[in-house]
C-alpha cells in the first residue's frame, strides 16, 4: 500500500502531490492495475490533509484513466505508466549516483537542478538522446521518491 508524504512548504497543492506520488508509483512498479489505493480516511489519518482534498486528487485519477472508483468498496489503479522498476539496474545506477552527488556536498535540490539540466538537454537532442521533450510534472524527490511502499496488500 503507498502512503503518501506531503510537503506543505513545496508550494504544489497537496491534491497533485497525491497525484504526482501515485503516478511515481505506477512508473516505478510499485502501484499495478487492481491494487487498492488507500481510502480518503485513512489518508487523512497519516497525513492530516482534508479528505475533500484526497477526493480531488483520486478524481483527478480517475480522470486521467488512472484509478476508478468502485462503490463502497474503494479506489482502484486502473492504468499503469511506466517501464520502470524499483529494483532495475538504471535505479541502481542512479542510487550511486545519488551517493556520490551526496559524497561531493550536493543536497536534494542541487541534485534535482542538476538531473533536471541535464534532462533538458538530453531533450534537445531529440528521441536520440531517449526523450521526446523537456517537460517534467513537478514530481516530489527524495527518499522513495516521496512515498513508501509498506508491503504487498493485494
Amino acid at each position: 500500500m503507498i502512503e503518501y508524504r506531503i510537503d506543505r512548504r513545496s508550494g504544489v497543492a497537496t491534491y497533485l502531490q497525491i497525484v504526482q506520488q501515485t503516478k511515481q508509483a505506477l512508473r516505478l512498479g510499485l502501484l499495478e492495475p487492481g491494487d487498492k489505493l488507500p481510502t480518503a480516511r485513512e489518508v487523512v489519518e497519516a497525513t492530516a490533509v482534508n479528505a475533500n482534498t484526497v477526493l480531488k486528487a483520486y478524481r483527478e485519477l480517475e480522470r486521467e484513466g488512472l484509478a476508478e472508483g468502485r462503490r463502497g468498496l474503494g479506489t482502484f489503479v486502473r492504468g499503469t505508466l511506466g517501464r520502470g522498476s524499483e529494483d532495475s539496474a538504471l535505479r541502481a545506477e542512479l542510487a550511486a549516483w545519488t551517493d556520490r552527488a551526496r559524497a561531493e556536498g550536493l543536497d536534494r535540490d542541487d541534485m534535482a537542478a542538476l538531473f533536471t539540466s541535464v534532462m533538458d538537454e538530453g531533450s534537445k537532442d531529440g528521441a536520440a538522446a531517449g526523450f521526446t521533450d523537456g517537460s517534467t510534472d513537478g514530481s516530489t524527490y527524495g527518499t522513495k521518491n516521496g512515498f513508501e511502499n509498506k508491503g504487498d496488500d493485494r
